[in-house]
Order: structure tokens, then sequence, then C-alpha cells
């Protein structure tokens, strides 16, 4: 099993906190770590008809007929087992005696809030980071390979075709947790919608611009991209808040969690369709976004991330709240560094006041440097970043 980062803070939490909750995508490799970390702990997975039904119907009969310490997965199915969990960890007060974990994000944390406030430590788990599959048998060679085959464990683990396995992810994720989450009575035009949000990738959202194309309404695209974010398909990245510029920008951006499941939605199976593709730019900053978010996950650190656009006529594609500090950061797809890649950064220090040496530009070719205006990259090393 290839070593995920984010099991050392997980173990050194259990050694002091009475439960864990993990969240994150399905086949994040959330399961396969949890058992790997806590091989003593009894593992119950509720995605298990019969264990559901059991947990649902006597929650507290569940717990009390399994001894030891347990792991259960997919709790979020079952939100009355966390009233009894929150009495049985107050009464025996055993570090690690239970390890959560689940794939729908507001369920699980909804549960969570209400009832096991200050007796959980929570951690997300993504899918591999390029730091992790770094120096291992599934490193490769350039960045667009890894956009089109992105980052779920299963597909490293078992050399599967990214675009047929992807699909059929897409495939089992509409017809099952969309089914659960959300009333949804044309699966196709649903399926729609998650082709056009792969086609906006780092775009601001409009609302009314996609409800108008589907022909459904601003209230239920602002209710399906909720449902996307639950499930850990895309999510949003804000406007940084301060105003900097009175004509600042004020609408969110959106990007997917995976490269590899955008790239399958918009029917891109090799490296030369990437390159011929009109949204090749925004999913190399997508994979940037993702793999500083894993970093600073991973590391179990905030992620206070942002982008900052001054009205279209200058924009910083990320910028990160560090020790009280603003970190602002360009990303560009191409291999060679052109003059023009930091004129946004200039634009941006002048306005913010922040200096060259918290500035830095990612992009797709080879080199490390340090530069007047700014700081050099190459994708593959983020963890050069102030995290």
């Amino acid at each position: 099993m290839l070593n995920r980062k984010l099991g050392i803070k997980i173990k050194v939490s259990a050694s002091k906190m009475p439960i864990i909750a993990i969240t994150g995508p399905r086949q994040s490799g959330k399961s396969t770590l949890i058992q790997a970390l806590f091989p003593d702990h009894r593992y119950l997975n509720l995605e298990d008809p019969e264990l559901r039904q059991f947990a649902l119907t006597d929650p507290k009969g569940f717990l009390q007929s399994q001894q030891g310490n347990l792991i259960l997965d997919e709790v979020q199915y079952v939100p009355h087992l966390f009233s009894y969990i929150q009495v049985i960890s107050d009464r025996e007060k055993i570090p690690g005696q239970f390890i959560l974990s689940g794939s729908q994000n507001f369920q699980l944390m909804e549960s969570i809030s209400q009832s096991l406030a200050g007796r959980v430590s929570i951690f997300n788990l993504l899918p591999f980071s390029l730091e992790e599959i770094k120096g291992s048998s599934f490193e490769m060679e350039t960045y667009e390979q890894y956009i089109i085959k992105g980052f779920y464990p299963r597909i490293y683990d078992l050399e599967l075709d990214p675009y047929r396995w992807l699909q059929d992810y897409l495939r089992t994720y509409v017809e099952r947790d969309v089914r659960q989450l959300l009333n949804v009575g044309d699966l196709g035009l649903f399926r729609q919608f998650l082709e056009m949000c792969a086609g906006r990738i780092g775009q601001l959202i409009n609302f009314s611009e996609i409800g108008n194309q589907l022909g459904i309404s601003y209230q239920t695209v602002s209710k399906w991209l909720s449902i996307l974010e639950t499930s850990f398909i895309c999510y949003t990245l804000r406007p940084y808040h301060k105003n900097f510029n009175k004509r600042i920008v004020k609408s969110p951006k959106l990007y997917f969690y995976d490269t590899g499941l955008a790239c399958a939605l918009l029917n891109l199976r090799t490296v030369e369709e990437l390159n011929r593709h009109f949204a090749k730019g925004a999913l190399f900053e997508n994979l940037i976004l993702n793999e500083v978010m894993k970093n600073q996950l991973n590391r179990d650190l905030p992620t206070n991330n942002y982008f900052w656009n001054a009205a279209g006529s200058h924009e910083i594609d990320l910028v990160m709240e560090v020790g009280g500090k603003l970190i602002a950061a360009e990303i560009k797809s191409g291999r060679t560094i052109n003059s023009n890649f930091f004129n946004s950064l200039t634009y941006f220090q002048n306005a913010s006041g922040t200096s060259p040496e918290d500035s830095y530009l990612i992009y797709g070719g080879d080199e490390v440097q340090k530069r007047s205006h700014a700081q050099v990259l190459n994708w593959n090393r983020l963890d050069l970043l102030p995290y």
C-alpha cells in the first residue's frame, strides 16, 4: 500500500481523542487506510444492508453487541448511532475507541456537530497526492498524464483503464448517491449538469446562465451544486475578501476534486486529446489547486485558499493565508517561462503590499528559480510552498 501522509496525523490524534472521523470521496482510500492503521479494531461497513438495518432499528443493541474498539465505515447512513457513541466514549474514555468514516460530508458533519463536538478529531482524505506518488512505482513523467489519469487509488493499484473506471464511478455516483441525497427525476439532466460543470472549471459560477442552458431554475442549480460539494465531486474557491480594489470580483470559481473525473466528463481519454482541448490550462490550474489542498489536509492544516480578481483586469489564481501573511501564486501550464506570467503578481504586490518573496509562479516546466518578481516552482515541487 502506498504510504498515505495523513496516516501519521491520524495515529497521533487517536492516541489522545476517543473518536476519529475521516471523510472524503468514495474510493479515496479511507477504508484501506483506517484498517491498516488500526488492525486490532473490528471493522464494520454500514453499506452492508443487514448491519445497517440492525443499527437503524436498535442502535444501542448494535453497539453493545460489538466487543472492543470499532471502525464504523459509511456511518452517515445511521445518524442515530452518534448519540450512543457519545455516551460510551464519555463513560469509558478510551483513546481511539471509535474510528468513523463516511463519503457524504454534509450528513457526516451534521451528525458529528450535533452529538460529538469536543470528543472527535476530524480528517479529510482525498485521493493520492503527487507528494505521495513521488518516488513510487506509480510516478509518471508529465503533468498531462496525471490530469488524464486522476488520483483515485484503485486505478493505480489495479492498473485500470482510467476513462472506463471513471465512467463507471460517475454512473454509480449519479444512480446511487444523487438519488439518496436529492430527489432528481431526470438523472440524464443531472449528468448534463455535471458535464457542464466540467466545461466551466476555473470559471466564475453563473447560476442563471447554467440554469437557462439546462432549462432549470437558479435555485435548482444552487441545490445541485451543493450536492456535488457534499459528495466530494466539486468544490468552490472563494474570492479573497479584503478589498484591495473597489471593483473586485465577488463570485466563487468552480473546480473538481479530481481532474481525471473532469476529463471523463469532457470525454478526454489521452494526453493528445488533452493537448488539443480548450480546457487544458484550466485543468492544469485545477490540478495544482488540488495538490495544494491535499498537502494542507495531509498536514492537518486549514485550507484558507482563495483567488483574487480585480474585475477581470488582473487575477491571482491562488491566495493563501499562512501565519498572518498572504501568499500569492499564479498558475501557468506552459513549459517556458514568459515575462508576462509575472504581471498579475506584480499588480497584486502593489495593491496588497505583499513582497516578491511571498509570491510564486507555478508552471508546467522543470525549473525552480528565485526571480526578482517571484519564486518559480515547477508543478511537481509544491512541497516548497509555505503551508
